[in-house]
């Protein structure tokens, strides 16, 4: 991977990357799963979630998973594949029910949601809506974790969940609202994923957001191979790449970081479960 930045140093305890997707970094950057999971464990990021967008790499994920005790995955169509499936959606739809039951390594579903910066005809929002509303029936009727992507569609989200009902357990991943909105998802005691974001220059409101974030509701992630963190924004991301996330996270609250460390790795077990015999929830 010619942009691939260096390692950083490793953290003083275990860290889960909440959310990363490993097919689109080998695409991308030409870092393999192979390659990706040990790079990050080395640095003490010894678990990951290995994120589905749509059929095919919902299914990659799973093989990820069944290949690397470190990596759970996820499987979804995501909003905007939603919107352009046409007709096809049901379809679709019914190929991720049948991967949520595929594997004991299937751990949630999504990243599901609505996206209103890149979907934004009338249409093509109301196959989000859809498709958002039978993700949520799929992570209630299989006890699974909801994944959430949401991008300009703060209110619609909150109305679709409180439509539908909201799962037991809920990821906003790559937390994107303020304070008032992340106040709104705490009260249903959803989980909030920080990226590299958090390093970025413009980005005080959603560090307010960080800071006010109770410690059992944080969670970490790269979301790879985008969103790298200062000071390597511009390069290809990848899950070795979360120490820097963490520490920038640590010096923003105030917390000791080997104490933070812990909180997220817990946090992700409590969203996510076990990742299994030889991976600890404690120490990786």
């Amino acid at each position: 991977m010619p942009n691939r930045p260096p390692s950083p140093e490793p953290l003083p305890a275990p860290v889960t990357d909440a959310h990363t997707h490993l097919e689109s970094t080998t695409v991308k950057g030409g870092l393999s799963a192979d390659e990706a999971v040990p790079l990050a464990a080395a640095v003490n990021v010894t678990r990951l979630v290995d994120v589905g967008c749509d059929v095919a790499s919902s299914r990659s994920a799973i093989v990820n998973a069944e290949n690397h005790p470190g990596v759970v995955a996820t499987v979804a169509l995501h909003p905007n594949d939603a919107a352009r499936a046409g007709a096809s959606l049901d379809e679709h739809l019914r190929s991720i029910e049948a991967l949520v039951t595929a594997s004991e390594r299937v751990r949630a579903v999504g990243e599901t949601g609505l996206d209103f910066y890149r979907t934004r005809d009338e249409a093509g929002q109301g196959r989000q809506r859809v498709s958002f509303a039978a993700h949520i029936a799929f992570a209630k009727a299989f006890g699974k974790a909801l994944v959430i992507h949401d991008r300009d569609a703060h209110g619609a989200i909150l109305d679709v969940l409180d439509a539908e009902g909201w799962p037991e357990r809920v990821q906003f991943h790559c937390f994107s609202g303020d304070v008032a909105f992340a106040r709104r998802c705490l009260a249903h005691d959803a989980f909030l994923s920080f990226p590299g974001t958090i390093t970025y220059k413009g980005n005080d409101a959603l560090r307010e957001v960080l800071r006010v974030t109770p410690p059992d509701r944080l969670l970490v992630e790269t979301d790879a191979p985008y969103l790298t963190p200062v000071p390597h924004r511009g390069k290809e991301n990848a899950s070795y790449l979360v120490p820097f996330i963490v520490r920038a996270m640590a010096a923003e609250r105030g917390d000791d970081l080997e104490a933070l460390c812990h909180t997220l790795h817990a946090n992700a077990t409590a969203l996510f479960g076990d990742w299994g015999p030889g991976v600890s929830a404690t120490d990786g």
